[in-house]
């Protein structure tokens, strides 16, 4: 059946050529309704129960999604006139960001202090022009001994500030809200530079951090593609010298690519950082196919085969392999359903659609293609001492040496893969090309880290973040927090009611302290609000019913490891010190971290899966369960190996390569089914000893292999120079990965099949 589609494509080359071009064109106009989503949010799922936590406190108090004016004057002195003046100017424009619900600022701050019998609340810094120098200095010193500003607003050495912009996106329309925030934002940052050329400006923030995945994504698809576009021209016009078959391949990946993205668009998916590299990996895998055909019509070809016949023996002999390892891709993608972020969900399923579309196009269009174009090849009868024939050779002479050392080579360096830690750095996830990472790197040297972690201290009854005791506990709580070396700052409302307290009392230093009693607690709060303009309430630190109050605390940057034991540090202090509220713990920093931890548990029930539906599929396929099982060898061999390697040169898992095992798992099975399939011919149809059909696979599709694996190899080394490190790292890994199959199948499977064989005449299921 086969034999005569295959037929009927060849003789009816333009028709086929016609249609696929037009379903490929319809599928591809779905690619309009793609939309990048480049909130951080996006990374976990709806039940995701670090982000449930997290939203139910954004609810309760205000949101904390922040852009951060880090401003750093060249004088290194804050307190100057000058760069007071400019500091309010950028407090008040920032007021007029889109969405924008509060700025923090020092000259903003709301200073209140006794005045006769009267408390005055106003702004630290209300004209700078006028300021005297004894005034200035009073500032000075009225902002060094407020815990509220130290380390969040200023630095201890008076040399960096903080002009802290909240944001509240309405979430109507997350495609256009954010970039309309972010343009403002580098608009007022322009005409700040410009008008006070001695101060330095860098933003950070969540916003800014969500605004550079989106910019990282764009900048990869927009350099790295086309380079890798570039090189998949020159290795298949360099290695298989033939100006037919590369256009052909470049129209197979370009179709590819588009018609998946269309279809991507057509089924309601969205882009995001992970997912936005689908068309870098489907580039590289659509290449195996195309180059799997071509070596097998060449060889055909070089022995005197006529075009047309060489193109069907071609087809005839790699359809079975290429679908074999088109599904068992797919099937390894598709195992990234199990990942607990949805972003690596959308990419495997977009991976898995892109290999399939690759497989049909490669067995309908590609021969098409060939049959329609003109093609010449130089008739070569013999070649018998080219590079394949050589390594055969050895491998066979050397293959009781060869299985031992190889077995010991893969053994010692798996023994490495303990060495791995499970662990991330969020705002690592961009290398330090990227603005945002600049930006929070100086503010995490100069003033406080983006590390952040949100404690909710529920009373449970209303009013009653008035009662002595409670303001006690969260009072006790805050200063065993900024004992602890690692905590940069924390906000929370003792430190204001002490304030008011000493306020309340002619600003005597030693009613520096919490009131005593509810009734008190409660008159000076109602007073302070009263007297706060508007968008600087305490909304971001209180419930309505003032039943519950939230302490925000900053840390220096931390990796996920660091975070969830810090998580179990504060949880038990409640447990010994307050164990009659209620408290919720919640931050992005902290979904950031349980997500990987999660992840890896989801990926190995996935890759298990997946393993053992390959295998099935192989041991079907190859009509031998022996067979099949003689493959968990090479397919499980090159992960175990490369992350042996990974735990002896770095030891760092993160969140991207806690899926690159389900992800490479399909592509390293093409080279065993390649490899596999021309043995079992050799031996099925030719009657050929093992070491005769290990000779007989390596002249016929050896070649191929290490030219796939090449193209392979440089493809995801090209995403690997990704700025962003979830892309980076895996591409990395996927090529260290792919680079090891390829050794493994030319050292240790021909070694081992000859083993088993016992290099004895068929010794195996006839076909």
């Amino acid at each position: 059946m086969s034999s005569r589609w295959f037929k009927w494509l060849t003789n009816h080359p333009w028709l086929v050529i016609f249609t696929s071009i037009l379903l490929a064109l319809a599928a591809a106009y779905g690619a309009q309704n793609l939309v990048f989503k480049s909130d951080y949010r996006v990374f976990f799922g709806k039940d995701n129960p670090q982000l449930i936590a997290y939203e139910s406190m954004q609810k309760i108090y205000n949101k904390s999604d922040t852009v951060n004016f880090i401003l750093a004057p060249k004088n290194k002195q804050i307190f100057t006139n000058k760069n007071l003046a400019a500091i309010k100017v950028l407090t008040e424009a920032s007021w007029q960001i889109p969405y924008s619900t509060r700025v923090d600022s020092i000259t903003n701050f709301q200073y209140s202090h006794a005045e006769d019998d009267d408390m005055i609340v106003e702004d630290l810094v209300y004209d700078a022009s006028t300021l005297t120098k004894d005034k200035i200095e009073k500032i000075k010193v009225v902002a060094l001994h407020e815990p509220l500003l130290v380390n969040s607003i200023i630095s201890k050495d008076l040399a960096v500030t903080n002009v802290s912009v909240t944001i509240q996106l309405p979430g109507k329309n997350p495609v256009k809200e954010m970039p309309t925030v972010v343009k403002k934002v580098r608009q007022l940052k322009a005409e700040f530079e410009a008008a006070n050329p001695n101060v330095d400006v860098y933003l950070s923030g969540m916003i800014m951090m969500n605004t550079s995945f989106a910019e990282s994504s764009i900048h990869d698809s927009s350099t790295l593609v086309p380079l890798m576009f570039l090189v998949v021209i020159i290795t298949i016009g360099l290695l298989l010298k033939t100006i037919t078959g590369t256009i052909s391949t470049i129209v197979i990946i370009i179709l590819s690519i588009v018609s998946t993205m269309g279809l991507a668009g057509w089924m309601g998916f969205y882009l995001t950082g992970p997912s936005a590299s689908a068309p870098t990996m489907i580039l590289t895998l659509a290449v195996a196919d195309c180059i799997h055909i071509l070596s097998t019509m060449f060889y055909e070809m070089r022995r005197g085969m006529e075009k047309k016949k060489a193109i069907l023996e071609s087809l005839k002999v790699n359809l079975q392999p290429i679908f074999l390892t088109s599904a068992t891709t797919a099937i390894g993608f598709l195992s990234m359903n199990f990942s607990d972020s949805p972003p690596f969900q959308d990419l495997g399923n977009l991976v898995a659609i892109g290999v399939s579309i690759a497989f049909v196009l490669s067995i309908t269009l590609f021969p098409a293609m060939l049959a329609a174009l003109p093609l010449h090849v130089k008739q070569k009868p013999e070649e018998k001492h080219d590079t394949m024939d050589k390594i055969s050779h050895f491998v066979i002479k050397q293959r009781k040496t060869l299985l031992p050392v190889m077995s010991v080579i893969m053994l010692g360096f798996a023994f490495f893969i303990p060495n791995n830690q499970l662990n991330d750095d969020f705002v690592k996830y961009f290398d330090e090309t990227v603005p945002f990472r600049q930006a929070t790197d100086f503010m995490q040297d100069h003033l406080t880290g983006m590390t952040m972690v949100e404690i909710s201290v529920d009373s449970q009854k209303s009013s009653g973040i008035n009662a002595p005791e409670y303001l006690k506990t969260l009072d006790n709580f805050a200063l065993w927090l900024r004992a602890m070396p690692i905590t940069d700052h924390v906000n929370t409302i003792t430190d204001t009611m002490k304030r008011l307290n000493k306020n309340m009392h002619g600003d005597d230093p030693t009613w520096y302290k919490l009131p005593d009693n509810n009734e008190l607690s409660a008159q000076y709060l109602l007073l302070y609000e009263m007297s706060l303009p508007y968008g600087l309430d305490l909304n971001n630190q209180l419930n309505v019913d003032k039943s519950s109050a939230r302490i925000i605390a900053t840390f220096k940057n931390m990796t996920s490891n660091e975070m969830l034991a810090l998580e179990k540090t504060l949880q038990q202090w409640f447990k010994n010190n307050a164990s009659q509220y209620k408290v919720t713990i919640a931050s992005p920093s902290l979904m950031f971290a349980h997500i990987g931890q999660r992840n890896i548990r989801s990926m190995l029930i996935g890759t298990t899966a997946a393993l053992f539906l390959i295998s099935l599929l192989l041991a079907i396929a190859l009509k031998s369960v022996r067979y099949g099982l003689i493959s968990l060898l090479p397919n499980l061999a090159p992960a175990a190996v490369a992350f042996g390697l990974w735990g002896l040169f770095d030891g760092q898992v993160g969140l991207a390569l806690s899926v690159v095992t389900g992800m490479t798992l399909g592509i390293v099975v093409d080279d065993t089914v390649h490899f596999l399939s021309k043995y079992l011919h050799a031996r099925r149809e030719k009657n050929a000893n093992s070491q005769q059909a290990v000779q007989y696979a390596f002249g016929s599709v050896g070649r191929a292999l290490w030219i796939t694996t090449f193209v392979l190899v440089a493809g995801f080394s090209i995403l690997a120079q990704s700025s962003f490190k979830l892309n980076s790292d895996a591409g990395l890994l996927t090529a260290i990965t792919i680079l090891i199959a390829l050794v493994v199948d030319f050292l240790f499977l021909p070694p081992l099949l000859m083993k088993l064989d016992n290099g004895d005449t068929l010794s195996l299921e006839k076909k």
